[in-house]
């Protein structure tokens, strides 16, 4: 028997790859943040600091290969139909947000791989040490720095608009939303 991944018009959620991978990436993302504002708290120089600087970048470029991934899936995968069908407006908010959120995935670990290879230093990924992408240039990565942590920052809001829409739908409108995005049958 043939299990077939690509879910049919009448699927009522995302296949169980996308799933995982979408809660997956939010715990991922939501590390990301975590480590880079702890940061903050320990003492320039020490360990922890360091460590979770790093921690920071690994989960940054994991969030990177991992959204590769997603998008195969996505591009393999019709989305399931909302229903009730949601107004135009809210469908077009809605795929602007999620094209901001891929946008991020991807844009975001290359600004960072940039500011850092510019800083004149290497990328850390789980034991190994990632290669410059772009040559030293202490101006250009505080610029980069900068970019960077302005868009960390209104990411916040985004992925806020992002759950918050799917809870709305969920309660208010209570159409399928929220629940194509939890396992089958839940």
């Amino acid at each position: 028997m043939t299990v077939s991944t690509t879910p049919s018009s009448s699927a009522t959620s995302y296949t169980p790859s996308a799933i995982t991978l979408h809660w997956i990436m939010a715990l991922l993302i939501a590390a990301v943040f975590t480590a880079i504002e702890l940061k903050d708290y320990y003492p320039k120089g020490s360990d922890t600091r360091a460590f979770l600087g790093s921690l920071h970048m690994m989960l940054g470029i994991t969030v990177l290969l991992l959204v590769v991934a997603r998008i195969a899936i996505r591009a393999q995968n019709r989305p399931p139909a909302i229903v009730p069908t949601p107004p135009a407006w809210q469908t077009g908010l809605s795929h602007l947000v999620h094209l901001v959120l891929y946008a991020a995935m991807v844009g975001m670990p290359l600004l960072g791989w940039a500011m850092v290879s510019a800083g004149g230093h290497s990328v850390p990924f789980y034991g190994l040490s990632l290669p410059p992408i772009l040559p030293e240039d202490k101006a250009l990565s505080h610029e980069l720095e900068e970019i960077h942590e302005f868009i960390g920052n209104a990411l916040y809001y985004v992925i806020g608009l992002h759950a918050a829409a799917a809870l709305i739908h969920h309660y208010v409108f209570k159409d399928n939303t929220l629940v194509r995005m939890l396992r089958p049958g839940r």
